[in-house]
């Protein structure tokens, strides 16, 4: 769609307002919302102002000047706003060298698609990711500093007031009076009329979105994955963008609230974002072979960087501390750094559903959906690239159950994920150099982002006591 297109089309459907959106380093949408009249063709050249400093690691408030540049292309109806409102994802500029911001989450992974074509490799990456999610019929919490609580509705049971958890350590039964959403958990009883999931597929589909499928997981009710068709990685990440926003906005108008938090109950399954990353040259996919599970030496030296710098990498791809509660040796999310042909519990898997060349991919199985979609999806490209650029070779693939590996095996052969942010930050402190190339990610960037989660997240939450600790040491 070109800018007049998009002109035309606030004309036809009587468009009021244009919802200008960019995204800030913790992949959370910001916007600013002007007149339709206020649009014109300049605007997609000339850019909207807005302050800077109003972003946590960006702009100073003395050098707060910043301009969003509208993308044509990226023009979506939102159905969700009270007024005809059209939605438009932006570049962020920097008004005084006329250049695109190096720490706008978006400009670093067009950067990288720019690097990985530079390189010669490729000239396209293609990502499929699986947002998984939770929803629930309430919620409530609070942190002040004399009280600090949680509580979720409707999740098909729910434990003790006296600290008795034990009913989260199993799967958790259907009552005959639970919401739309939980008949996903009960294939027998599934009504696609009456499913908020499918609503939010549809919704998706509507906005312009190839949906794959979407599913039930684990056993707690709840929880589903939506699963996006593969799109060259900022046009993914875009994607991933408006599929949290339907989600929680459908699931807003049902009532009911989404989160994408990794592990929000303790003792049920959480939930993650399975990536799937294939590089593609001329139309021809580039890694399908005769090696290893059917791949070619540019896909084996590619899991063999994603699998060495995967450390520093899962700073972006895991990047809160709840992410780290759903990684835990031998549950449900791999944490042991190998490869393997169809399995699950190694954090690299081979899908084997199919001898077609055009399907031959690698799914990482660590990243979860609390992270930015543009950094995540970019910094697991640079590490494939340095892979396949010094040819880094995997390590032997294991096909047994990792989540039975034992620990004195897997400390000394195989690779562990952090186990914390704090962790994971202190690798991408040590290993970030597979970043800078072409300055995809810059030094300020990699500086800010320890920094502001060491400080904000980290920190934060190592120096506040946990409720937990009152049940465990009150009466001590």
């Amino acid at each position: 769609m070109t800018p007049k297109e998009v002109i035309a089309l606030c004309r036809e459907k009587d468009i009021a307002v244009v919802d200008l959106r960019f995204v800030d380093f913790a992949g959370a949408w910001r916007q600013v919302m002007i007149p339709v009249g206020k649009l014109d063709e300049d605007v997609f050249e000339d850019g909207i102002e807005f302050d800077g400093s109003g972003v946590a690691e960006w702009q100073p408030v003395n050098q707060s000047d910043m301009l969003l540049i509208p993308q044509p292309e990226t023009a979506v109806l939102d159905s969700f706003a009270d007024l005809n409102t059209i939605s438009l994802i932006c570049n962020v500029h920097n008004p005084i060298t006329g250049v695109d911001y190096s720490r706008d989450p978006r400009n670093i992974a067009r950067k990288a698609e720019i690097y990985l074509k530079s390189t010669g490799l490729a000239d396209t990456v293609c990502v499929g990711p699986g947002i998984e999610f939770t929803v629930f019929d309430a919620v409530r919490f609070d942190q002040q500093s004399h009280e600090c609580y949680y509580h979720v509705a409707s999740i098909g049971g729910a434990a003790s007031a006296h600290g008795d958890d034990s009913l989260m350590r199993r799967a958790l039964p259907l009552s005959a009076a639970q919401s739309d959403l939980d008949s996903i958990s009960n294939s027998g009883a599934f009504d696609p009329g009456r499913s908020l999931v499918n609503q939010m597929m549809q919704r998706m589909i509507e906005a312009g979105m190839k949906v794959d499928c979407q599913r039930h997981i684990a056993t707690v009710p709840g929880q589903a994955e939506i699963v996006l068709q593969h799109l060259p990685l900022v046009q993914m990440a875009d994607a991933v963008m408006r599929s949290k926003y339907i989600v929680r906005n459908v699931a807003s108008r049902h009532g009911k609230r989404a989160t994408f938090m990794p592990k929000p109950l303790f003792g049920g399954h959480g939930v993650g974002m399975h990536t799937h990353i294939s590089l593609w040259r001329d139309g021809q996919p580039l890694f399908a072979g005769t090696g290893e599970a059917g791949l070619s030496d540019l896909a084996l030296h590619a899991i063999g960087g994603l699998l060495k710098h995967a450390p520093a990498v899962m700073a972006f791809t895991n990047s809160t501390t709840n992410s780290y509660k759903r990684l835990v040796p031998g549950r449900e999310a791999p944490v042991q750094l190998a490869y393997s042909a169809g399995n699950r519990t190694a954090a690299c898997r081979i899908p084997v559903h199919s001898a077609d060349p055009r399907r031959k991919r690698v799914e990482f199985r660590c990243p979860d959906p609390s992270c930015n979609p543009y950094l995540a999806f970019s910094a697991i490209l640079m590490a494939m690239i340095d892979g396949i650029v010094n040819k880094v070779a995997p390590p032997e693939p294991l096909n047994t159950d990792l989540h039975q590996l034992p620990s004195a095996e897997a400390a000394t052969d195989v690779g562990v994920a952090p186990g914390s942010l704090a962790e994971a930050l202190d690798a991408l402190a040590t290993d970030h150099e597979f970043l800078l190339a072409d300055d995809v990610f810059t030094g300020d960037v990699v500086e800010a982002w320890i920094a502001h989660k060491r400080e904000n997240e980290v920190d934060a939450l190592r120096l506040r006591p946990h409720p937990y600790e009152f049940c465990m040491y009150f009466d001590v």
